[in-house]
């Protein structure tokens, strides 16, 4: 029985840079060189391929997986002590030390009525985060909105940001009194200084962060 032989490849990422982009007078179209930083051989099976899905951007360090569970059960910890649901205690915690999200360097507002319930339901939500401004403007049916901005969410982040926001976790758990020994475990505390530089004699020394 002759079986067709298919190629079954995975998704590939390599870090590397561009050595040359020239644009081919013939065929008009633009031929790419780019130097990889990593063993590349399983990548000769796409040569087969007519087309592939090409995506170029900026490297940034990722932040560990492991920060991202200690982040949630700290965060835990924090809004069991708030009443907070976990949700609650996140959108808090990104408004506080999280990072702005941006379009063409331009910031994304919306206008949100100027209420509690408005506020309550922001706080609640998982798939965006928004942080309210002082702004507010008037409509012309005399209703008053607020300015909310909207923020990345923390699975984007780089290890700087994951560690800024780490860091501001802890200090929120200090400030309600939730004792050290249930921050970090001596095993978190040396990982967490390692990766990420958080929990250092400068920090033990000055527990404030500045934001």
């Amino acid at each position: 029985m002759n079986i067709s032989k298919e190629i079954v490849v995975s998704k590939m990422e390599f870090t590397g840079k561009i050595k040359s982009l020239a644009k081919d007078l013939v065929t008009e179209k633009w031929n790419l060189q780019v130097e990889l930083n990593e063993d590349a051989h399983e990548a000769s099976e796409l040569i087969r391929c007519d087309k592939l899905d090409v995506r170029l951007k900026q490297h940034k360090d990722k932040r560990s997986l492991d920060a991202n569970a200690y982040y949630w059960v700290l965060l835990t910890k924090l809004a069991k002590v708030h009443g907070w649901t976990n949700d609650e205690a996140h959108n808090r915690l990104l408004r506080r030390y999280g990072q702005i999200e941006r379009v063409d360097g331009n910031l994304i507002a919306v206008y949100l009525p100027d209420t509690e319930e408005t506020e309550k339901d922001v706080l609640s939500k998982v798939e965006y985060h928004l942080k309210p401004l002082p702004n507010t403007v008037g409509t012309r049916d005399g209703e008053i909105k607020r300015v909310y901005i909207l923020l990345r969410g923390s699975s984007t982040y780089n290890t700087e940001e994951m560690a800024h926001l780490i860091k501001g976790l802890i200090q929120d758990c200090r400030e309600s009194d939730i004792p050290d020994s249930e921050i970090m475990t001596p095993f978190e505390k040396q990982k967490l200084l390692e990766q990420y530089g958080i929990g250092g004699e400068n920090e033990q020394t000055n527990k404030g962060i500045a934001v």
